[in-house]
C-alpha cells in the first residue's frame, strides 16, 4: 500500500499536536458576519439552492473554493504598485518569466488571466473530435474545455483513491499498468496527457516523483506531449520532499526543476499556489510548441507579454510564486488542513485519508447514508451545512463531474464529497474549529438532510450555474 504518512498523519492523532506557527502576522483584517438562520435559509432559496449563487455577505465561513480567496503578502501589494502596464514587452512579464525560469525550468511563457485560459489555449491546440486525452483524474474545467472541443477524457486513478480510509501516500499517481496498456492499444488517438497535481477531483492527493517520471517515460516512447496541471504544485513538492525516499534535504525550488524536466509543459491557475487573486500561465521548453500555442494567447486573451492580465498582475504573480515555495510556509499551510481533517475524524466524521494540502474532503455518502447518490448527497449536504451554520463548502461529486456527453446519464465514480477548501493565510485555527463543531452538530443530526434534484443545468460545468430543489 506504499508508505504511511507517519509524519504528516498518524492514527489516532492529536489534534493539537498538528498546529505550527503561522510564518507571518496579520496587517489588514476584513469583518465576517454570522447573519441569522432564517436570512441564510431565504439566501438559500434565493440561491435555487446551489451555494454558488450566494452572497459572500451571507457567507459566515468560506470554504468554497481556494481559487482566488488567498491574502497577499505586503510585498505582492507593493509589486502591484509597480507594475509596468505596457501593452508589449512589459517588464512585469520579463519578471514573471525571469521567475519561471528560475522555478520551474522552462524558458517559453504564456500569462494567462487564469488556469482555465490557459486551459482554452491548450485544448484549441491539441484537441479534436475523437482525440481522447488520459490523465489521473481530471477537473471540471479540464473536462470540459476537451468536451468542447470534441474530445473525450479517460482516466486512470489508482484504485486506492477512492478507498477514503486507505492511509498510503501520493493516492494520486496514475496507474501505471492501466495507462501503458491503454497506450500500447491507442496512442495514434491521443494528443497529448494530463496529470493533474495535486489531484484535486480525488481529494487533493499529491502525486509522486517516480510517478510521473514513469508517465513522463511513457509518454516519450510514443511521441505524446505530458503536461502537468500545476495549481497545486507546490504543495504537491512539499509531499514529494516529505515523503518521498531521497527528497528530505532538497529545496522545493530543486524538486520542482527535477518534475518539470520530466514533462514536456506546464498549465497553472495562479490564484491557487501562485498566492493571487487572478492570474495563470503556460510554460514548456518547446520552440516549435509555444510558437503554435501563442496564435491562441493573442486570439483569446490578448499579446503574448500580458495575456488578460494587468502588469501589476503579472508582477504579483511572480512575487507569489516565490512565497508559494516557500518551505516555512508550505509547513503551516498543510499543517491546517492536517488538523482539520483530524478533528473532523475525531468527531466520528469520515473524510478523505490522508489529508491533500489545499481542503478536506468530506464524505458525503458516509454523511448521509439514508440518501441514494442520484439524490445527490454531497451537494445536499453543502446546503445543510450553509444553513446550519453559514459555512459554504462545495460538491466535488457527481453534479460537478456532470454527464457523459455520448449518454447523458450522470458521471458517478463512486465518490461523492463535500471540498472544505481552506483559502491561504486567511483563516485562524479557531475559525476551523468553528466549522468543526458545525459539522458535528450536523452530524448528529444527518437524517434530516433533505436530498437534493436539479431542476435546470446547462450542458456545460453545470454546478456552477445549476438550480436545485429539495427533494
Amino acid at each position: 500500500m506504499g508508505k504511511l504518512y507517519d509524519l504528516h498523519w498518524q492514527m489516532p492523532v492529536d489534534p493539537a499536536k498538528l498546529k505550527k506557527t503561522a510564518p507571518f502576522k496579520v496587517k489588514s483584517v476584513e469583518p465576517v458576519h454570522l447573519v441569522s438562520r432564517a436570512r441564510r435559509r431565504t439566501a438559500l432559496q434565493r440561491a435555487h439552492y446551489n451555494i454558488f449563487n450566494l452572497r459572500s455577505r451571507d457567507v459566515y465561513i468560506d470554504l468554497l473554493t481556494d481559487s482566488g480567496t488567498g491574502a497577499m503578502s505586503q510585498e505582492q501589494w507593493a509589486a502591484l504598485m509597480m507594475g509596468d502596464e505596457a501593452y508589449a514587452g512589459s517588464v512585469s512579464f520579463d519578471l514573471l518569466r525571469e521567475t519561471v525560469r528560475d522555478l520551474f525550468g522552462f524558458e517559453h511563457v504564456l500569462p494567462a488571466h487564469q488556469g482555465r485560459s490557459a486551459e482554452l489555449v491548450l485544448m484549441s491546440h491539441f484537441v479534436s473530435k475523437g482525440k481522447t486525452v488520459p490523465g489521473n483524474l481530471h477537473f471540471d474545467t479540464t473536462s470540459a474545455h476537451i468536451f468542447f472541443q470534441g474530445g473525450r477524457i479517460r482516466e486512470f486513478p489508482q484504485k486506492r483513491i477512492f478507498d477514503l480510509d486507505d492511509t498510503s501516500v501520493f493516492k494520486g499517481d496514475i496507474d501505471l499498468d492501466r495507462f501503458s496498456a491503454y497506450l500500447a492499444g491507442h496512442a495514434g488517438r491521443v494528443p497529448l496527457v494530463i496529470i493533474t497535481a495535486t489531484c484535486n477531483s480525488g481529494g487533493g492527493q499529491p502525486v509522486s516523483m517516480a510517478n510521473i517520471r514513469e508517465v513522463g517515460r511513457l509518454c516519450r516512447k510514443y511521441h505524446i506531449p505530458l503536461f502537468v496541471d500545476s495549481a497545486r504544485i507546490m504543495e504537491n513538492a512539499y509531499f514529494i520532499r516529505t515523503y518521498e525516499p531521497g527528497y528530505s534535504r532538497r529545496s522545493i525550488r530543486s524538486i520542482l526543476r527535477e518534475l518539470y524536466s520530466h514533462v514536456t509543459g506546464m498549465i497553472m491557475s495562479a490564484k491557487k499556489d501562485g498566492l493571487v487573486n487572478i492570474g495563470g500561465l503556460i510554460a514548456t521548453n518547446d520552440g516549435k510548441l509555444y510558437d503554435a500555442l501563442k496564435q491562441y494567447t493573442i486570439l483569446f486573451d490578448g499579446f503574448l507579454t500580458y495575456g488578460g492580465l494587468a502588469g501589476r498582475d503579472l508582477a504579483a504573480v511572480a512575487t507569489g510564486l516565490r512565497e508559494g515555495a516557500d518551505l516555512d510556509y508550505l509547513r503551516f499551510r498543510v499543517s491546517q488542513t492536517a488538523y482539520l481533517a483530524a478533528r473532523l475524524h475525531q468527531q466520528g466524521i469520515r473524510v478523505m485519508l490522508p489529508p491533500g494540502g489545499h481542503a478536506v474532503y468530506v464524505d458525503g455518502l458516509a454523511f448521509c447514508p439514508h440518501l441514494h447518490w442520484q439524490q445527490y448527497p454531497g451537494q445536499a449536504l453543502t446546503l445543510a451545512l450553509y444553513l446550519e451554520g453559514g459555512v459554504r463548502a462545495c460538491e466535488i461529486g457527481t453534479i460537478l463531474r456532470g454527464r457523459d456527453p455520448r449518454t447523458g446519464r450522470d458521471r458517478f465514480n463512486g465518490l461523492d464529497l463535500v471540498r472544505l477548501a481552506i483559502p491561504r493565510r486567511v483563516y485562524s485555527f479557531d475559525q476551523l474549529d468553528y466549522v468543526v463543531s458545525v459539522l458535528d452538530r450536523l452530524h448528529r443530526k444527518s437524517e434530516r438532510i433533505r436530498g437534493v434534484v436539479i431542476t435546470k443545468e446547462p450542458k456545460a460545468l453545470r454546478h456552477f450555474t445549476a438550480r436545485f430543489a429539495l427533494s
